[in-house]
């Protein structure tokens, strides 16, 4: 097992003791800030090397995915009789990224050196963004106006997804990695690209925390929740793949597509479904997401999401 995942069931399972373990919330901020920059500096540096006529038609085929999945997804939500609000919120979950997954994936493929293409991280930047939006008409389509939202327009909630903390420190990355070039960032290297995996054990042990502490809310909606939040990431990761494969995507690039398309946001989509859909109930979002994805992907599905992309290579 990857030590990185060793990092987050020691927080899990020093949560689940109720240890005094915990990290200063300022650090925590600090180290989502480095791992959002280093993973845009990153991709940036690769995508500089890519020509921008064979990376475009895959950034359309990225975006109708992230328009595809909470369209697959919602209807399965509303047959396990969830409300309309809580399936769009949830939905649009599922249908955004979670950066740290992503980040566990990267750590995986490059300890068994397996090679993925660089323009995945772009990938990882459009994905936040339709599905939030997709999640939003879904809620609100066939609502009565007193249940829609007051107060927070279609600019609001633009200006949230796409100003939002996670989206600018990934672009700017990029943005800085693509301008900088390789030569550029060397006096930064060790800091933003060797000590990438010793911050992300510090942030997983975090994770793991903060999992441990969502189980309670786990235990208050039952086996439904359970079941989608295993279920789902299996059943998306081959959206992911079909995608990749029409995008003619490496194995390592398939493997990646598929964890993209298998994770669920817990960072972005709650902020932006908070603001778009406050009659949501956020424990269920993030009890699926958080509680039950997300330590899924980073123990189990990312091999199993490599796997997959071997037998559909």
């Amino acid at each position: 097992m990857d030590p990185v995942v060793l990092f987050f069931l020691l927080g899990l399972l020093a949560g689940l003791a109720r240890s005094d373990l915990k990290l200063p919330p300022s650090l925590y901020d600090t180290l989502s800030v480095f791992l959002l920059l280093a993973i845009g500096i990153k991709g940036g540096l690769e995508l500089a090397k890519q020509p921008l006529l064979q990376v475009l038609p895959q950034t359309l085929w990225v975006l109708l995915m992230g328009v595809v999945i909470p369209l697959l997804v919602y209807p399965v939500l509303r047959f396990a009789a969830l409300p309309r609000p809580d399936a769009a919120s949830l939905a649009a979950h599922y249908g955004s990224v979670s950066v740290v997954t992503f980040a566990v994936g990267v750590a995986f493929l490059s300890r068994h050196q397996i090679a993925y293409e660089s323009q995945t991280t772009l990938f990882l930047v459009l994905l936040e963004m339709p599905a939030l939006v997709i999640g939003v008409i879904l809620a609100r389509r066939g609502s009565r106006d007193d249940e829609k939202p007051r107060g927070h327009g279609w600019g609001k909630l633009l200006h949230e997804v796409l100003l939002g903390k996670s989206i600018v420190l990934l672009l700017g990355g990029m943005l800085i990695g693509v301008l900088a070039g390789p030569e550029g960032i060397k006096p930064l290297d060790k800091l933003y690209l060797d000590l990438f995996k010793p911050v992300l054990t510090l942030f997983l042990l975090e994770m793991g925390l903060v999992v441990a502490g969502k189980f309670s809310s786990l235990r208050q909606h039952g086996l439904t929740l359970l079941l989608m939040g295993l279920g789902l990431p299996v059943l998306l990761s081959w959206v992911g793949i079909g995608f990749a494969l029409l995008m003619e995507l490496s194995v390592g690039g398939m493997t990646l597509m598929a964890l993209l398309a298998a994770s669920a946001s817990y960072i972005a989509a709650p902020a932006a479904m908070r603001m778009a859909i406050p009659q949501a109930n956020p424990a269920i979002s993030l009890g699926a997401a958080l509680g039950i994805t997300f330590p899924f992907n980073v123990l189990l599905g990312v091999p199993l999401y490599y796997q997959f992309a071997q037998w559909a290579a």
